[in-house]
């Protein structure tokens, strides 16, 4: 088998999401960027499931289009557009923060993803925020399919960073050990160095 780096953190998400997100699945993209993540979710559901991604920045879903264009998908592109994903199979990209999440999502994801901070080789002072990501959680635990997972990757070491990673750690501390395992991906000792959340959803409420 071959070995992989143990601080691979964002490759150690798309693993653990690839276990439980099958063909034909719904998947989210809280954070296009430059359309990694949202090309690693389509490829996980196939042509006959549906990908939706958010970004507030219009060249990252232009990028990210291209890129799942590229790869055979089916994709509309939604310029600030606060619509209800259609049961359409393909890739929807909404140019919306991810907090929209709930406004945008009637059905349940088995898988969500995001990579907080900044856009890569983008602008560093456009970041998500500790409060807007926080009711994305909110949003994607409530939404999350039962037997669905969450990967988030988290970056403390940009301008904010920190306090962004304070807020996502306060929000996975407190979430139902009955309805949620959660499992935290950290090198102790890089405390500068992105560091990873899996929630897997184990029941509703009611």
């Amino acid at each position: 088998m071959r070995k992989r780096p143990l601080t691979r953190i964002v490759q150690w998400g798309h693993d653990l999401l690839a276990e439980v997100v099958s063909t034909g699945d719904l998947a989210v993209d809280l954070t296009a960027g430059n359309g990694n993540d949202t090309l690693t979710l389509y490829q996980l559901v196939g042509s006959t499931g549906r990908v939706a991604a958010f970004d507030i920045q219009l060249p990252a879903l232009v990028a990210t289009k291209e890129r799942l264009t590229d790869a055979g998908a089916v994709v509309r592109l939604h310029k600030n557009a606060n619509e209800v994903l259609s049961n359409d199979t393909g890739v929807d990209l909404f140019q919306l923060n991810h907090a929209a999440l709930a406004d945008v999502v009637r059905d349940r994801p088995t898988g969500i993803i995001a990579n907080l901070g900044y856009l890569p080789g983008g602008e560093q002072n456009i970041v998500t925020q500790p409060e807007s990501t926080v009711m994305a959680l909110e949003q994607s635990c409530q939404l999350l399919a039962i037997g669905g997972r969450m990967a988030i990757v988290v970056y403390p070491g940009h301008p904010g960073g920190s306090a962004e990673g304070n807020a996502v750690d306060r929000f996975m501390s407190r979430l139902d050990s009955l309805m949620f395992h959660t499992v935290l991906m950290r090198v102790s000792n890089r405390p500068q160095a992105p560091f990873l959340y899996v929630v897997e959803k184990l029941r509703g409420r009611g």
